[in-house]
């Protein structure tokens, strides 16, 4: 199993995949330039740490050891100095990663094991990316109605509407090891998460593209539960499949899941997944609070079934 994604997206898909099978790979996205993964990767030649170092925390083992292991990691530093504001994991990577003399899939396996992570992290290129988005401006009146915007968090809070997307370096690096375990895997995930900047900068990557078009895997997509502020305001369930269709490049779709309640139009949506090949599961994978978060148990069983349908 191979799961795709960024941020609190991915974790959520690592938190059911795991409940499923202890074979689990994810590639996390690596073009993070905010907050404590932006001020590293300014100030040292290292992949942005903060999305890899929730990913971790996500697969650790449930022993209070590695549990209480993986509050350190998500622990941010107080105070008002150098040091605020970091989570101790992107530290704790970034030293690993320096002294490993900057193999960080090296480095990544060894909080595995600290972790005794129920799989394996790996980064979906071995450097950094930069994200660049054309976004139009709801605005009648704005004179350019139209912006390049670079970088992800300025793409994930600039007003508008993103229109299409490139990595930069349009052609980067992948680890041998992520394109081994893409041509191993039986099922493979997409999803949920930021649906620009952690679902599709996968796609733009020519090498991981051409990876999975090769792969013989099922690929199953997650949708979120709610449109993203900044990113995709106002977008349908069936908008968000067409932007994906849009980057596939010869990936095929098998199997999409969506939450029952938050699907207004069903004959749309069946519609959308129908035209990109793939089957449509709607199953209540909601927190049962009514927060907009997926659970992970409901949301394993969601993807069990699929799976066991395959």
């Amino acid at each position: 199993m191979v799961a795709f994604g960024g941020g609190h997206g991915l974790a959520a898909a690592l938190a059911a995949w795991r409940r499923l099978t202890p074979d689990l790979t994810a590639v996390v996205t690596v073009a993070d330039d905010g907050g404590s993964s932006g001020r590293i990767r300014r100030e040292m030649p290292v992949l942005p740490p903060g999305d890899l170092r929730m990913a971790l925390t996500a697969l650790a083992d449930d022993g209070a050891d590695t549990r209480q292991m993986a509050a350190l990691l998500q622990h941010r530093l107080g105070g008002t100095g150098v040091l605020a504001g970091h989570p101790v994991g992107n530290l704790m990577l970034t030293g690993l990663v320096e002294m490993h003399g900057g193999d960080t899939v090296r480095a990544l396996d060894d909080l595995c094991r600290l972790l005794g992570a129920r799989g394996r992290v790996l980064p979906m290129a071995d450097a950094p990316l930069d994200l660049v988005a054309r976004v139009e401006s709801t605005d009648p009146d704005d004179p350019a109605r139209t912006r390049t915007i670079r970088g992800q968090v300025a793409i994930a809070t600039t007003p508008g509407r993103v229109r299409d997307i490139i990595v930069s370096p349009p052609d980067p690096p992948v680890h041998p090891a992520v394109l081994e375990a893409i041509a191993a895997a039986d099922v493979i995930s997409l999803g949920p998460g930021s649906w620009y900047t952690s679902v599709l900068p996968h796609l733009l990557v020519p090498r991981l593209r051409a990876a999975l078009a090769a792969s013989s895997a099922r690929v199953v997509v997650v949708l979120n539960l709610e449109p993203q502020p900044g990113e995709t305001d106002g977008f349908s369930p069936e908008e968000h499949l067409a932007v994906l269709r849009a980057h596939l490049g010869g990936v095929a779709l098998h199997w999409v899941i969506a939450d029952v309640d938050s699907v207004v139009d069903r004959c749309g949506l069946l519609s959308a997944v129908r035209e990109c090949g793939a089957e449509l599961v709607l199953a209540p994978v909601a927190e049962l609070d009514g927060a907009p978060r997926h659970d992970p148990v409901r949301l394993a069983a969601a993807l069990g079934s699929a799976v066991a349908a395959r």
